[in-house]
């Protein structure tokens, strides 16, 4: 629910209600409806001004939602992008993620 997603990530951040919808310019007997599912449709200009003050793309509590699926969050999102401009490539990637299996494997095994 797109409710428990904005709660989450505004408990994330260490927001009250209050603030986060001070911040983000909603009213708070509204953004409340939001969290506790009262209210299941947000607008889209709503969300908007929610991600932004929770810093994540807005599509985190509409994709995820429908698709079941993670989205990545700003952070990771830019890691991966300065990885590609660096000339990373997937397979890099690949190898060094499995190195640092084995590592961490082989620290658990001392």
């Amino acid at each position: 629910m797109i409710g428990e997603k904005i709660k989450l990530y505004r408990n994330r951040m260490g927001l009250s209600l209050t603030e986060l919808a001070k911040r983000a310019g909603v009213a708070k007997s509204y953004l409340s409806s939001i969290e506790r599912n009262q209210q299941a449709n947000p607008s889209i200009h709503f969300l908007e001004k929610i991600a932004a003050e929770l810093k994540v793309p807005m599509e985190v509590f509409i994709l995820e939602e429908e698709m079941g699926e993670p989205v990545l969050d700003t952070e990771w999102k830019e890691l991966i992008e300065e990885a590609m401009r660096s000339g990373i490539t997937k397979e890099d990637f690949a190898d060094y993620l499995e190195f640092k299996k084995w590592q961490l494997k082989s620290n658990k095994d001392e």
